[in-house]
């Protein structure tokens, strides 16, 4: 019943769609994150 609810009504599209742009948007923040810390590190090697 709940994944029926989550998947036909607008309210739950919309909470499935909340819950897919928060997992994308920690997955490209973690990504940023590391990359910026590889990046830091690169820079203090170097001085």
């Amino acid at each position: 019943m709940a994944w029926n609810e989550l998947l036909t009504t607008d309210i739950g599209l919309l909470s499935l769609f909340t819950i897919v742009f928060i997992l994308v948007m920690g997955a490209y923040i973690y990504r940023y994150a590391v990359r910026k810390m590889d990046e830091d590190g690169k820079n203090a090697q170097g001085k």
